[in-house]
């Protein structure tokens, strides 16, 4: 039985937020919520980082979803700066949680995203508290992103040492006070042009390890 995907519209606090979920043919190993980059710039849940961290993360056993933030798609909404976007992620994490209400409690949270929606997703992680961060090129100077939080067990930040966007330089400052691992892919710029392959190996080499 392979993995299932199911196209639905998660209720958020400005309208209907279009999501992709997925669920993996084994037993869960957990639930993980996946951030699309900028609105304004063409970031939408069809991106290719995006498409890279949902089906590996479905691969490794996660009830996967991605989904379009506020006004993006066929979201509802307008783009609201960062604000209402940390919202949205809230809403369908715990959408999906409801929806499983029987069986999901003891499963761990994982969320993931790729630069506005890394960054936003590190805004989330101090209130949804979740036990594994996936966090590629997080826009954390744009976005004022504070460091992991304590109560995450493990966090993976993937970078590559070319970007453009997210300046390689900008992430050490973030991360050297918090003594926060960083793993570079070499050649890499902010989109993974060509290193999509080896992107999806380093997370699964983390996630194998850590769990």
């Amino acid at each position: 039985m392979a993995a299932t995907l199911k196209n639905i519209f998660i209720d958020g606090p400005a309208g209907k937020l279009e999501t992709v979920l997925g669920s993996p043919e084994a037993d869960p190993k957990g639930i993980a919520v996946v951030a699309h980059p900028h609105p304004l710039y063409g970031g939408t849940m069809e991106n290719k980082v995006i498409h890279t961290l949902f089906a590996t993360l479905l691969t490794l056993g996660f009830i996967t979803a991605k989904f379009n933030f506020r006004g993006v798609g066929h979201s509802d909404g307008l783009f609201d700066h960062g604000t209402g976007e940390i919202d949205d992620v809230i809403a369908v994490a715990g959408a999906i949680r409801n929806h499983r209400i029987n069986d999901s409690a003891h499963l761990p949270l994982l969320l993931a995203g790729f630069s506005f929606g890394g960054a936003i997703q590190l805004h989330v992680a101090g209130q949804l508290k979740p036990e594994f961060l996936v966090l590629v090129a997080p826009s954390v100077v744009h976005l004022n992103a504070p460091p992991v939080p304590d109560t995450t067990r493990f966090a993976l930040i993937i970078q590559g040492d070319r970007d453009e966007i997210v300046l390689p330089s900008q992430i050490l400052s973030w991360a050297t006070p918090q003594s926060q691992p960083i793993v570079f892919i070499p050649g890499a710029e902010h989109f993974f042009h060509g290193k999509l392959i080896a992107l999806r190996q380093s997370i699964l080499s983390f996630l194998r390890t850590e769990r």
